[in-house]
């Protein structure tokens, strides 16, 4: 190497070295930090700490409240994401389509996304209270309808009372679900409707003289195929934001609505740990494990969007 291309190098490198310095600081060693603490029994204040190794994972993984932790975080995740995803496509495809209207529902489908979750967990408490709330009102004056009293469920729940929406095991990580779809679509949708700007009309004409007069073929054969990399993005972002899910559910616990501990998902048990009950180790295994899937997503949207350029 010539000594300019030795000093371009050098200078190369000082530039650089601000930025993997600040990255370094507020990325990697937070992470090695983390890690490290996970294997102690480290408390906030504590003079003394011992090394446990894999003691924690071990409990995550063996007992029940950590299994069903990892259970609620999964449901979840596979619940809200698909479904938020294809609400919000459906609402970008019908508002796409619209020749008058369109800007009144996005505003409406995008309010619940700038709305605090701290908020409208509140307001959701109020609406699913067993015996004050909206929803268990407006079921309850469903009774005397004859229609109505055929159903199993629905029978039952007259006789007996409506279900403890956020208290009842069987109901919590479902309703916690639906407040996560109903928060959640909104942004799927804005995402969407900026991805079929990019569909080139001449496409669809193109489509219609070949034969696809249908809208659902030129959905097939048009829209899906160029919404593809919208879809890997959205995917991805919906499925992390799924994981994050806290605001909601610890805002019910704080209205002492519930939920069960049927919707005891990571993030809850993180801050359950780490900070009320200061098991820093405990806590800090359970952010690894949360930083292991959120890791294990972000490769599969890579492998996933590599292997559709390679056939592209």
């Amino acid at each position: 190497m010539t000594t300019a291309s030795v000093s371009s190098a050098r200078a190369g490198l000082l530039f650089v070295a601000p930025a993997v310095i600040l990255m370094a600081g507020v990325l990697l060693l937070p992470i090695i930090a983390v890690a490290v603490l996970s294997l102690t029994d480290y408390s906030l204040g504590s003079p003394e700490f011992n090394w446990v190794g894999f003691e924690n994972y071990g409990k995550i993984f063996s007992q029940s409240r950590y299994q069903g932790m990892i259970q609620a975080t999964l449901t979840y995740v596979l619940v809200v994401t698909p479904l938020s995803i294809g609400l919000g496509l459906g609402a970008a495809l019908l508002i796409n389509s619209l020749r008058w209207g369109g800007a009144f529902y996005k505003t409406v489908y995008f309010l619940p996304v700038m709305a605090t979750l701290m908020a409208m967990s509140i307001v959701w408490s109020f609406t699913l209270h067993p015996t004050l709330g909206i929803v268990n009102q407006s079921l309850a004056s469903l009774c005397n309808v004859e229609a109505m009293q055929y159903w199993g469920w629905f029978h039952r729940s007259c006789e007996q009372g409506f279900p403890l929406w956020l208290g009842d095991r069987n109901y919590a990580i479902w309703t916690v679900c639906f407040v996560g779809i109903w928060q959640g679509f909104g942004f799927n949708m804005v995402l969407y409707l900026a991805g079929l700007t990019s569909v080139p009309s001449e496409l669809y004409q193109a489509a219609e003289i070949d034969g696809a007069s249908s809208p659902w073929e030129r959905f097939r054969l048009v829209t899906w195929p160029t919404l593809w990399p919208t879809t890997v993005f959205v995917v991805t972002i919906t499925a992390i934001r799924s994981f994050q899910v806290f605001d909601v559910v610890h805002g019910f616990y704080d209205q002492g609505a519930g939920p069960s501990r049927s919707a005891y998902v990571i993030l809850v048990a993180m801050y359950e740990k780490g900070v009320k009950e200061n098991l820093i180790g405990i806590g800090a295994a359970i952010a690894v494990l949360y930083l292991t899937f959120v890791l294990i997503l972000a490769f599969v949207q890579k492998s996933v969007a590599a292997k559709r350029e390679q056939v592209a």
